[in-house]
């Protein structure tokens, strides 16, 4: 399982990407990996911020964050993505914190956790749900804005690029994570209990209205026509 960093470590990463009104991300790095990983921010109508997938930035990022709006909610989308949660809670104790029911052990080892999925209460612009046919180990978190719907998937969709090198080898030939939207091969190994529940859960979510984005947890979003590639890789399951 994933270390976690009790201390606010920052590792490189790039600017905050102003998405839309209420929806802002950051592209971060992994010790010692290729692996890019992506913080998504929420505002909420009543100027709270939701934080996705948590990774610890620079003092002037972290203080335009506070500037947009105080971080009240924290969520863990599953075991592997615990790195600075705890160091988010240390700074921001009065966070309430959420993980998907089935990953919730794991993540309790390192942070406390108020509440799974089904016990979180947002509000108009955004929701969270549990994905079908991985025990409840991942959720996927939607994100309504004045331009369109946003889906925010976690390790359940991937969409990186063929790499160089080793690490490039593994990840395409062993993993079989790169070369574009995908389930990867370990995701279906470690995760995927239902492949009808789950795919018929992807094809859902293509349908949501007004779906102008996929955000994934690795590496680039799905912006050109983000409806059909959902459901391509929905097939491929």
């Amino acid at each position: 399982m994933a270390k976690v960093n009790q201390d606010w470590r920052v590792l490189r990463h790039g600017p905050i990407e102003r998405l839309q009104s209420n929806l802002w991300s950051v592209t971060g790095t992994l010790p010692g990996m290729s692996l890019k990983r992506v913080m998504s921010l929420v505002r909420l109508g009543d100027g709270s911020v939701v934080i996705h997938s948590a990774v610890a930035l620079d003092d002037g990022a972290m203080a335009e964050i506070e500037a947009w709006g105080k971080p009240a909610v924290l969520l863990v989308p599953n075991a592997y993505h615990r790195l600075d949660a705890p160091a988010y809670l240390s700074r921001y104790p009065d966070l309430k914190v959420y993980c998907p029911r089935g990953s919730r052990a794991k993540v309790e080892e390192v942070i406390r956790v108020d509440g799974d999925y089904d016990d979180f209460v947002g509000d108009a612009s955004m929701t969270l749900e549990h994905l079908d046919g991985v025990r409840k180990v991942e959720g996927v978190m939607t994100v309504c804005s004045d331009s369109g719907s946003t889906l925010v998937i976690n390790d359940a969709v991937f969409n990186m690029p063929h790499g160089r090198g080793l690490p490039g080898f593994i990840f395409r030939h062993v993993t079989g994570s790169t070369g574009g939207p995908r389930v990867t091969r370990l995701y279906r190994m470690m995760a995927m209990k239902d492949k009808a529940a789950f795919r018929n859960h992807l094809l859902r979510l293509a349908d949501t209205p007004g779906l102008v984005r996929i955000i994934v947890s690795h590496h680039e979003p799905i912006t050109d026509d983000p409806k059909a590639v959902l459901q391509r890789v929905a097939e491929a399951v």
